[in-house]
């Protein structure tokens, strides 16, 4: 099923294939899309799939009364990722995701991404159940087709801003299509500019020899919206010859800390 282009999904080409509480299968092209703070190839794209394919499957375990929020998200990528997807960039990763444990207030979903057949990243989704709220902003109707042009910042409606320091920083700009059903910014939105500011931290500086994103870990503390001050943070915490670790943060419009997370990386060596 293609999603209508003005839906966050839409947005990013998203294409699910199957869907319902037993497992979900969906698909993201990943390839060609860089880093809007480095210029190089990057895995963002696999943070929003991990997020649709994970969630939705928690969704579906939901009760009638019962609505999901995403609160944490891991993603574990294999060192030669980018480089499997640099070989047929046209071609889209799979996710894949199915339940793990019982349902109680709270559900896990494992995931696993393939790219031609090959294993690029695994992850899980944790979803937390809440009352179903009384009103919530039901996806629009609209075309599907094509994935529009343009690159990921565009579509993420993001901005490098200058930081003054050695913190990468992207501003949030609104945009309506890139909000979920309860009306904030979508958390795999949210995920991939966390995973493209933590990314460009632990690589500033070092040129020829960056370092490929290992592992994301995201927690949702709160509601995140867009806005003028909205922007999302990476700092890195250490840096060594092979290895990176970076801390990020989604800062909303009131300057309360929204979403945090944990990077890691290491050099790129596919041997």
């Amino acid at each position: 099923m293609s999603h209508p282009l003005n839906t966050p999904l839409g947005r990013f080409g998203i294409v699910t294939s199957e869907d319902g509480p037993d497992g979900c299968l969906a698909s993201i092209p990943a390839g060609a899309m860089t880093n809007p703070l480095t210029g190089a190839a990057t895995i963002a794209p696999l943070a929003m799939l991990v997020d649709h394919v994970g969630g939705l499957v928690n969704h579906h375990r939901r009760q009638d009364d019962e609505w999901t929020v995403s609160s944490e998200l891991a993603l574990e990528v294999a060192p030669s990722a980018l480089d499997v997807v640099a070989t047929a960039p046209d071609v889209p990763v799979v996710g894949t995701s199915r339940p793990f444990g019982p349902k109680s207030d709270v559900a896990l979903a494992l995931c696993e991404f393939t790219h031609r057949g090959q294993t690029v990243a695994t992850g899980t989704v944790r979803s937390c159940y809440i009352s179903a709220p009384a009103s919530l902003t039901p996806f629009p109707d609209g075309p599907t087709g094509p994935l529009p042009p343009g690159s990921l910042s565009d579509r993420m409606a993001v901005e490098v801003a200058e930081s003054g320091g050695a913190a990468k920083v992207l501003l949030q700009h609104q945009d309506s299509v890139l909000n979920n059903s309860l009306n904030i910014v979508h958390g795999g939105v949210s995920a991939m500019a966390l995973e493209l500011v933590g990314s460009a931290a632990v690589n500033d500086g070092r040129g020829d020899a960056p370092m490929h994103t290992a592992s994301l870990r995201v927690n949702f503390l709160r509601q995140f919206r867009s806005g003028s001050e909205s922007r999302y943070v990476g700092t890195a915490l250490r840096v060594g010859r092979r290895s990176g670790v970076a801390d990020a943060q989604a800062v909303g419009p009131d300057g309360a800390v929204a979403i945090i997370a944990r990077l890691t990386a290491y050099l790129a060596d596919t041997r």
